[in-house]
Formats: C-alpha cells, sequence, structure tokens
C-alpha cells in the first residue's frame, strides 16, 4: 500500500492515557495517526503542514485550555473541511446539537466500541477522499478557464452555443481564420475535442 492510500487521522484528547490507546487502536487498523494532547499543539502542527490538509479529525469534547467545540471553530476558521468526530465522557444533548449544527460528521458518547469508532472513521475517511478528488477537479477547472484570453472566452461561449465559426467572425467583427484560431486554443487549454463536448463540460461547472 502507498503512503498516499493510507488513511490519515489527526487526534486530539488532552488525556494521554485515551490518546495513546486511541492511536494504538487506529494504527492497527491501517490508519496513520497524528496525535496531539491540545487544541493549540494541532492547530501549530497544521500552520507547518503540507496544504490542503489529507484526513479526518478526531476530538475529544473535554479538553483545556481548548474544548474540541472551540478547535473545530478554529478549523473551520482556517478553511480546514476535513471530516470531524467528536468524542466525549461527559456529553449531553445541547453539545450534541451543536456538534452537528456546526457540520460535526459524527458525535460518540464514551464508552463505545472500538469497531464502531474505526467504521465511523473509515466512513469520514470515504468522504474526505471524495471531497478532496471533487475539490481537485474544481480547481484544474478554474485553472483551465483562466488561462483562456478574453478573446478566447467570446469564441467559446459562442462555439458552446453551437454558432457557426462565420456567424462567430460577423459577431466579433474578426476573419474566420482568426475565429478558427481562437477555437482550436480554446479546445487545446480546455481539454475538450467538440462543440457539444465543449458545452457539456461548461455545463458541469
Amino acid at each position: 500500500m502507498n503512503i498516499q492510500d493510507v488513511g490519515e487521522v489527526y487526534l486530539v484528547d488532552d488525556e494521554a492515557v485515551v490518546r495513546d490507546a486511541l492511536a494504538f487502536l487506529l494504527g492497527s487498523r491501517g490508519l496513520l495517526v497524528h496525535a496531539f494532547d491540545s487544541g493549540p499543539a494541532l492547530l501549530d502542527a497544521l500552520g507547518h503542514a503540507r496544504h490542503p490538509v489529507r484526513g479526518v479529525f478526531v476530538l475529544d469534547v473535554r479538553m483545556e485550555p481548548m474544548s474540541g467545540l472551540r478547535l473545530h471553530d478554529e478549523l473551520k476558521a482556517l478553511d480546514v473541511r476535513n471530516p470531524v468526530l467528536f468524542l466525549s465522557g461527559h456529553g449531553d444533548i445541547p453539545m450534541v446539537v451543536e456538534a452537528l449544527k456546526k457540520d460535526a460528521f459524527d458525535f460518540l458518547e464514551k464508552p463505545y466500541s472500538d469497531n464502531t469508532l474505526v467504521d465511523r472513521i473509515e466512513q469520514a475517511l470515504a468522504v474526505e477522499a471524495a471531497t478532496y478528488v471533487n475539490d481537485a477537479r474544481e480547481s484544474e477547472r478554474k485553472a483551465r478557464l483562466a488561462s483562456l484570453s478574453d478573446r478566447e472566452r467570446e469564441v467559446m461561449t459562442r462555439v458552446a452555443a453551437g454558432k457557426l465559426n462565420k456567424v462567430i467572425a460577423d459577431e466579433l467583427h474578426i476573419a474566420v481564420r482568426t475565429v478558427e484560431v481562437h477555437r482550436a486554443r480554446v479546445f487545446s487549454k480546455l481539454g475538450v475535442r467538440s462543440a457539444a463536448e465543449l458545452a457539456g463540460w461548461l455545463a458541469m461547472g
């Protein structure tokens, strides 16, 4: 298995015994665990991490000096949108509601079974992986569109609308040959081969 295929878990718990036990459990299930004893320690590490950060976050709710809920807020402020699972031995309904309202992936109250925890983490990793792929595709789309000149964009919209080269040339007051050149450049930059494919590519945005 390649290292990029290994699910990464950012575990934060201020109780060393609990943290070590969870790290051992998750590691034994083939997950790559980054364990931290506090929210500030995690935030400091993320400040030096590669971006975007891959994996999921498992946060204890009641921690010092920063609670899991507060840490979740800090992660969102940094635009870290990875799935977050909360763990608590003292959970109550208002706390669960607050966590879920803030888009937490799940909230597990102790005691929970090892299998339940690992299953939910693996499900969260699947969600994160799908989101990462979609974000990467969208970033590529934006980069491809940004590579077009203003004139190429004008030609692109008209080609996607099904207009003939001569009609486009008349509308833009340029030569048909110039339209053909811009059209070819648009197809090359966007990685499409026909007007129909171009229209479909744009519709996906």
